[in-house]
């Protein structure tokens, strides 16, 4: 933003490729340095190739000026933390501890802090770690490579999540604080309150332009992506949400901002480094019911696609330190697109202009071992971060011994920040006398120091605060609330499940649900939580069924769910549903249920289409697949038999039951018109049956050769036979064929011509096709076609061609269809099939002459001037294509587009968009009753609606009420003549790019 300056301080040779870094007490940066390799991890851990570095500014400048190599031989690192005169390093599988212990500038005693004990293909098992305010130590866990702890007095834990841990400095209690399903989450930051700021990796699956986020680290969270890693873990209901949404930013370090040199409105802001997107993003944390809001915006922006930010960290002074690794790395990195080990990076400093000096900024000058106690409280709300910083660590050596002066500070001090710092120093500190103390500050006049005295209580487990506790539950603070409600449940006190269960009863947000709920999970007192199940309010009631479903030893029992399943109150039926959807143990009562509703079902669509939907959410449970199949071979209501078979088609599972194989082979033998119907519909919506059971196609086959059954069953029973039909006796061929007729509705027309195009059709049959390709529409054209793959001869060939030629269809006929048919026929054919496609505007031969012509001139590609013109605005391919995580989706991925396409096809594709389309990206046309016409990529094909990506950032949604017609295009949404706008040279570039486009699967 406007008002400040950036300043490069260290760069080649001092260091080259920095990744992460953290300043000691004196002022000298720790950095981690990789040596540009992006081997695999297992040889990386072996070859050990990177290294830490000290960087020392010796003359006041801001730049720093000298290095020494403070460890080398590492492995990858992903994390530096100074603590206590060691540096702590992140370097999967382990956590190291690295001391100088003789004052040479040199690490000679290096332990092995953790154990990870996993080491996955990306290196994402660890990040960190971080120092939290309470004096524990936390760390990140990605991959979902299985680790286990043991906890002393307690199961291990074995989880394959993503975690938040946290342990003692020691290295003991370590405990998991977050959970989730997200790849990588990476940085760690805390609120002056003590509240978790995390940045982490795919959040959410990707989609929408949502994927990578912010997220406030609430404790005992379970956090996306949806992935089966998370199934073990303790729910309180849907996963909880990030902060604020990045994208495939690929976030990385954060800060939290907590000088006032930049001016108001900074301090206390989060800074992060979204490596994918070259900046680093400022976010104003604004409290918004029990958790927060951020406004963000843009800090620092680079152009350049090889700055890569990786950390920034606060110096004393207030000023930023920006790393920036360059652009060696790409290992898991797809976005990335190339590997340039020499391409450096740099460490810079963003400070405001104009900013007054500040004098002694990490206290320097001041004696610090000769300070008592009351010399450092007085510390503790010194306008430099890093004094408070530092006498708040020492307050905590102190231990006992500073008690006294601390209590007395938050009796009589009127800053609220020392107040609030003396808490912090009180929760590193054993024994009762730092708990009374701590604890007195639950009744301090400020919030946040009351915050901060249940985070102190909330970690430390202190039993003496849970009347203080149980009081500001109570209160009207919901940030308060939520973090009583997590201290309580930590501390264990069952006579907190009362007061737990009367605050779920108002309304709150999701994350004070949870952790209420959560509370009284790992209180555990299924007998005091159960008392829930009768309160009159049912925010209560389902705080009580979800803690007693997810605690250990709860003993829900399905009769208290299953009558909610039915329930008037919207809240308890949902909470049903979600609780029955993972107890497949209670199959038999959730079937008995169930039989109950659909053998008292009516008429009434609406209540129909619920019961459908219900059942099919439920259909992974064996005892509803048997009652499904059950209800739809037998039931005598002929509602209920329709809804089961609505049921099955709408279950979408994997595997088809044999059960519902057999029911709908039963159905389909009978003479009801709309239960065959209905199985037709379910047969065509299941997975297809295992080859060695024949009798469901063998049905389908029977339905579509009764004249008694309307001729739309029949021919959607010919299209829902796995494979397609085979061959066609004449009556079904003169049936398919003569329901290619513009008359008919679009889904017969389609249906039938795509039977013809699967079946095994005689060479007669094929002749009488010909005739059909005249009259038949653009759509059914490119479905018939493949038909015609089964033979080949000139006659044949040569009858096909003449009728593509007199085609209604023909004006649409896509010419790569018709290329691709004619190839397997004799050279007689083919020549007329070159006049065919030349009457479509498609000169071929000199399409091929343009294009031979144009690979002899492209020569000298250069693959990094050609990721510039791939990123660039003038070729704007990204705008279209997705390059690892990044770019848009109207256009096929280029990923890997190296390994599957040759030169020749590549330059064809950027300069005949139109003369071939990849599969699934086929343009279509929509034209609508009132005359509308609308050209796309397929985006979404649905019983109600069509939706059309029309452009780079358009889409086009249309009823399927609305739709006259719809047929295949012949335009790419790609725009031709984009070689007009390159040179050559250009060309040749993005052409050797794209070539080079050859990333592994991981």
């Amino acid at each position: 933003p406007a008002g400040f300056e950036v300043q490069l301080v260290a760069g080649p040779p001092l260091v080259d490729r920095p990744i992460v870094a953290d300043f000691d007490d004196q002022g000298r940066l720790y950095v981690a340095e990789s040596s540009g390799t992006n081997d695999k991890v297992q040889k990386q851990l072996q070859d050990k190739p990177h290294r830490i570095l000290r960087l020392e500014d010796t003359d006041g400048d801001g730049r720093f000026d000298r290095r020494t190599v403070f460890a080398d031989r590492m492995m990858f690192p992903e994390g530096t933390m100074w603590l206590d005169g060691s540096l702590y390093v992140a370097a999967p599988p382990s956590i190291w501890k690295l001391t100088d212990t003789d004052g040479d500038g040199v690490a000679d005693r290096r332990e092995e802090w953790f154990q990870g004990k996993t080491l996955t293909n990306c290196a994402n098992d660890l990040h960190g770690p971080y120092a939290g305010r309470d004096g524990w130590i936390y760390w990140c866990k990605g991959a979902f490579a299985k680790q286990t702890y043991e906890r002393p007095g307690k199961p291990p834990l074995v989880t394959r999540a993503a975690h938040i841990f946290r342990a003692r400095p020691d290295g003991s209690c370590i405990e998991p604080v977050l959970t989730g399903g997200m790849d990588n989450p990476v940085d760690v930051v805390f609120t002056r309150e003590g509240e978790r700021i995390l940045s982490a990796t795919f959040l959410e699956h990707p989609q929408l332009g949502r994927r990578d986020a912010l997220i406030h680290a609430v404790y005992g969270g379970l956090y996306g992506k949806e992935h089966d890693v998370i199934e073990d873990h303790k729910k309180t209901g849907d996963l909880l949400a990030g902060l604020t949404q990045f994208g495939p930013a690929a976030p990385c370090g954060l800060t939290l901002y907590e000088s006032r040199a930049f001016g108001p409105g900074y301090e206390g802001n989060v800074f992060a480094c979204l490596f994918n997107l070259h900046k680093v993003t400022r976010h104003e944390l604004q409290p918004e019911g029990a958790t927060f809001k951020s406004r963000d915006s843009d800090f620092l922006v680079s152009e350049n696609p090889d700055f890569h930010p990786t950390d920034v960290i606060e110096d004393a002074d207030g000023s930023l330190i920006v790393v920036d690794t360059g652009g060696w790395y790409k290992l898991c990195c797809p976005t990335s697109q190339l590997a340039k080990p020499d391409v450096l990076g740099g460490i810079y400093r963003v400070r405001r202009k104009g900013a007054p000096r500040v004098d002694d900024p990490r206290g320097l000058k001041l004696e610090w071992q000769r300070l008592e106690s009351a010399d450092l409280v007085k510390l503790l709300d010194d306008r430099r971060p890093a004094v408070r910083a530092r006498a708040i660590g020492q307050l905590g050596k102190l231990g006992g011994a500073a008690v006294p002066a601390l209590e007395a500070a938050l009796r009589e001090s009127g800053s609220s920040e020392l107040r609030r710092n003396a808490v912090w120093a009180l929760t590193r500190i054993e024994g009762e006398g730092a708990r009374a103390a701590a604890r007195a500050a639950l009744g301090d006049r400020d919030e946040s120091v009351r915050h901060a005295a249940i985070h102190s209580a909330a970690v430390r487990r202190d039993a003496g605060a849970c009347a203080a506790l149980t009081d500001i539950l109570a209160g009207d603070s919901p940030q308060l609330a939520r973090a009583a409600a997590e201290a309580l449940g930590r501390i264990g006190d069952r006579r907190a499940v009362g007061p737990l269960l009367a605050a779920a009863a108002a309304e709150h947000d999701r994350v004070l649900e949870h952790s209420l709920t959560y509370a009284l999970i790992e209180i555990g007192d299924a007998a005091g939580t159960a008392a829930g199940l009768q309160a009159p309010s049912s925010r209560a009631r389902r705080a009580a069924l979800v803690a007693l479903d997810q605690m250990d030893g709860g003993g829900l029992k399905a009769s208290a769910v299953t009558p909610l399943l039915a329930s008037s109150d919207p809240l308890l039926r949902q909470t049903a549903w979600w609780i029955a959807g993972h107890h497949a143990e209670w199959g038999g009562e959730l079937a008995g249920f169930f039989r109950s509703r659909l053998s008292g079902s009516d008429g009434d669509a609406g209540k129909r289409e619920d019961l459908e939907s219900e059942l099919a959410q439920l259909g992974q449970n064996t005892a509803i697949q048997n009652l499904l199949a059950a209800t739809a071979a037998s039931a005598p209501s002929r509602t209920a038999r329709l809804t089961a078979l609505g049921a099955m088609g709408r279950a979408h599972l994997r595997q088809t039951p044999p059960a519902w194989t057999s029911a709908l082979v039963r159905t389909l033998s009978e003479r009801d018109v709309d239960l065959v119907r209905g199985a037709v519909d379910a047969a065509r919506a299941i997975a297809p049956p295992k080859p060695d059971t024949p009798e469901l196609p063998a049905a389908l086959a029977a339905v579509a050769r009764s004249r008694s059954l309307p001729s739309d069953v029949r021919i959607q029973a010919l299209a829902a036979i796995p494979g397609g039909p085979g061959t066609l006796d004449p009556e079904l061929f003169a049936l398919l064929r003569a329901s290619i007729d513009p008359e008919q509705p679009v889904s017969v027309r389609t249906a039938a011509a795509g039977v013809l195009g699967k079946a095994k059709l005689a060479r007669e049959q094929l002749l009488e096709l010909t005739e059909t390709l005249k009259s038949a529409g653009p759509m059914e054209v490119a479905q018939l076609l493949p038909a015609f793959d089964n033979a080949a001869d000139e006659e044949l060939g040569l009858r096909m061609v003449s009728a593509l030629r007199e085609s209604k269809g023909r004006a649409n006929l896509r010419p790569d269809l018709v290329r691709a048919r004619l190839e397997k026929y004799p050279e007689s054919v083919r020549r007329q099939g070159e006049q065919l496609l030349v009457s479509l505007d498609v000169d071929t031969a000199a399409q091929k002459r343009r294009l031979e012509g144009m690979l002899s001139e492209l020569k000298g590609g250069d693959i990094r001037r050609g990721q510039t013109v791939f990123n660039g605005q003038k070729a704007a391919c990204r705008s279209c294509h997705t390059m690892g995580y990044l770019g848009g989706k109207v256009g096929p991925d280029l990923t890997r587009i190296g390994q599957i396409r040759t030169e020749r096809d590549l330059l064809e594709s950027i300069i005949y968009p139109n003369a071939s389309f990849v599969r699934s990206y086929e343009p279509i046309v929509v034209v609508t009753k009132s005359g509308e016409m609308h050209s796309g990529v397929l985006r979404r094909d649905a019983p109600d609606e069509v939706v059309l990506a029309t452009g780079a950032t358009d889409e086009v949604r249309v009823a399927r009420s609305e739709i006259a017609d719809l047929r295949p295009g012949t335009v790419s949404v790609m725009p031709s003549g984009l070689e007009a706008q390159l040179s050559r040279q250009e060309v040749a570039d993005l052409l050797a790019f794209l070539k080079a486009a050859r990333r592994e699967a991981q």
